[in-house]
This record gives structure tokens, C-alpha cells and sequence, in this order.
């Protein structure tokens, strides 16, 4: 299937972020502007390790996980604007962190970052995570451009 030009699926996820399973959170864009914003998406499955602990018998998606999806969310974008020749994005602070419903199986977490600002290689941004269009999570947070060692 031919890869629409704002959409980014996969493949090119793992070629943009360092991340890996367990840990990568991102199962597709599926728009971006270089530079400004960045929908995506995670499909969240019983098969996600954490829910062996968090909680047996009710597992919910812990809110530090959706609030990690947004930043690798907010890092293809940062890759994808000012490409990701050795590079990491950090994040630098986390602020108005808003938990309004749990997500659980079978939920699909949709992610909508646009960038703020961005300063001497710190980059603000402001999100949310949704669950058929409500709002499981809101944030702002900043990243930090750091060369690898």
C-alpha cells in the first residue's frame, strides 16, 4: 500500500525514533506539517507488558506511558523536521499533565502535538491524548535536542 505523504507508518518510525519494543509507543502517524504539529496513533492491546502489573484483573494504561507516547509522538515530528543525524530528543519538564479517563485494551490512543516554540534546542509542546475522540490525557512538555555520545 502506497504511503500517503503526511501519513508515516511503521517502518519509517523505526528508522526516525531510537526507541524499541516494549518501549516504542507510536504505531503510525497519520499527519504531520514539518515544524508545527503531529497526529499518531497507538492501538493498546492486553498484550501490553505493563498490564501484567497495572493493575491484574483491571488494567489500565498508566497515564506516565500516554504521556511517554505523546513525546515519541512530538519526537517524529522533531526528527522529521530537523532530521535525526545522531541525535536524541529528552524530555526537559512536563506541565498541566491531566488525566480525565482511563484507557484500557482494546482502546486506540490517538495523539494531537503541535510545537509551541522552540529555543536554543528546546522544544515546547502542547497535547493530548483521545479515545474516540475524548480526551484521556492533556499536556504541555518540552523536549531537549541532545547529540549522542
Amino acid at each position: 500500500m502506497a504511503n500517503s505523504l503526511n501519513t508515516i507508518e511503521i517502518q519509517e518510525i523505526l528508522e526516525l525514533l531510537p526507541h524499541r519494543y516494549p518501549f516504542l509507543l507510536v504505531d503510525r502517524v497519520t499527519d504531520y506539517v514539518l515544524g508545527e504539529s503531529v497526529k499518531a496513533y497507538k492501538n493498546i492491546t492486553i498484550n501490553e507488558p505493563c498490564f501484567m502489573g497495572h493493575f491484574p484483573g483491571q488494567p489500565i494504561f498508566p497515564g506516565v506511558l500516554i504521556l511517554e507516547a505523546m513525546a515519541q509522538a512530538a519526537g517524529v515530528l522533531g526528527f522529521k523536521t530537523m532530521g535525526n543525524n545522531d541525535k536524541l530528543y529528552l524530555y526537559a519538564g512536563i506541565d498541566n499533565a491531566r488525566f480525565k479517563r482511563p484507557v484500557v485494551p482494546g482502546d486506540k490512543l490517538e495523539f494531537d502535538v503541535a510545537l509551541v516554540k522552540e529555543r536554543r534546542g528546546i522544544w515546547k509542546f502542547k497535547g493530548t491524548a483521545s479515545v474516540d475522540g475524548d480526551i484521556a490525557c492533556s499536556a504541555e512538555f518540552m523536549c531537549a535536542m541532545r547529540e549522542i555520545a
